[in-house]
């Protein structure tokens, strides 16, 4: 056994300890290489660029004197304090039209809103301020553009000018098809006869402002309101239990600001409601017909349509718009119910941001 022992190793097998060792060392070099490599690419945190830099970039920052280590440590240093400075936001930046400044670049530099503005409007524009500090500025680009253009509504044209907000670059026609809000349309229809049965209901208590009506004008024009600028009415909602759950059932409703309301429209033969304008683009009216007498008639943006019982209209008001009750003394009112229901355009952040901003408790 010590014989054993004291034999030499063949030259062969110290060949292959030597390669193996030195294999080992190789792989080890290059991992620790590799590590190095990507080490030197891993992207500088905080910064909106980071791991874009091109390679041109990348010898640039180390020919500037100095070792490879300290010159990218030193860059790397000041991209860090630079982000800190002026952090990243991240938003839109759709550009407005003939200025080459995007839609928040006042907000981020600070520049004066419109001096004409109104007081209304700039109220209006620190409320969108306060909504972006507490949500984020992303998707507010049109509302933005739309406050601080606001002093020039009085340019818009003659058929369509809302005199409270008007949002650009919302596709509007005086009459939208069905589609456009079908769903809800086809609850307020399915619901027409209970619907009905509680108008009469009310109805048949008299119009008188102690039972919940405001009289609104001459010859039988009244409203039975259930919202009123963004607020119910509770009276007037718990007369009206399954009008007020359908209400609340629809999709696109506009209850939680002051550009919407809902109720009962009546409007009395031989009335005309004279050419007006609604406040805003951003929604669209609902008529369900109730009592529709013969020679009734709404116009809007220069084209007529009648209500018929039973059936929605989908209306645009910010379209300049007439009202006409033709019949007969004896034909009774034309009696509608109106909903406010969001223009089909507007996106959702830009409905949050609305509600927001046209509060009722602002």
């Amino acid at each position: 056994m010590d014989s054993m022992n004291t034999l030499p190793v063949p030259p062969y097998v110290e060949l292959g300890v030597h390669s193996l060792s030195g294999l080992l060392w190789t792989l080890l070099l290059l991992f620790l290489w590799h590590c190095y490599r990507m080490g030197s690419d891993l992207p500088i945190p905080g910064h909106a660029h980071a791991g874009k830099l091109k390679s041109g970039s990348r010898r640039s920052i180390m020919s500037r004197g100095g070792s490879f280590a300290g010159t990218k440590c030193s860059a790397r240093s000041k991209l860090l304090r630079s982000d800190q400075i002026t952090p990243f936001i991240s938003m839109e930046t759709e550009e407005d039209e003939g200025q080459g400044q995007g839609y928040l670049t006042p907000v981020l530099s600070h520049a004066l809103f419109p001096a004409q503005a109104s007081a209304e409007v700039k109220k209006l524009y620190a409320a969108l301020q306060e909504y972006a500090k507490r949500y984020s500025w992303v998707g507010m680009g049109r509302i933005h553009k739309s406050l601080r253009e606001q002093v020039h509504l009085n340019d818009h044209s003659a058929i369509q000018k809302p005199h409270l907000f008007f949002l650009p670059d919302v596709p509007s026609v005086p009459f939208f098809p069905r589609d456009a809000h079908r769903h809800d349309i086809e609850v307020l229809e399915a619901n027409y006869s209970v619907i009905l049965a509680e108008f009469k209901a009310v109805y048949q208590r008299g119009i008188d402002s102690k039972l919940g009506w405001t009289c609104v004008g001459p010859k039988g024009q009244a409203v039975f309101s259930l919202y009123s600028a963004g607020v119910s009415v509770a009276g007037n909602c718990r007369s009206c239990p399954c009008t007020y759950r359908t209400l609340l059932s629809l999709r696109t409703f506009i209850s939680s600001n002051s550009l919407g309301s809902a109720g009962f429209w009546l409007l009395g033969p031989g009335a005309t409601l004279g050419s007006s304008y609604g406040p805003t683009n951003t929604r669209l009216r609902c008529h369900l017909g109730l009592q529709t007498p013969s020679l009734c008639e709404l116009v809007v943006g220069g084209e007529p349509q009648c209500w018929s019982e039973g059936h929605c209209l989908l209306v645009d008001d910010s379209f300049l718009h007439t009202v006409s009750h033709k019949g007969s003394p004896d034909s009774g009112p034309r009696v509608i119910l109106s909903v406010d229901l969001w223009h089909p355009n507007v996106a959702a952040a830009e409905r949050q941001a609305l509600d927001f901003m046209f509060s009722p408790d602002l």
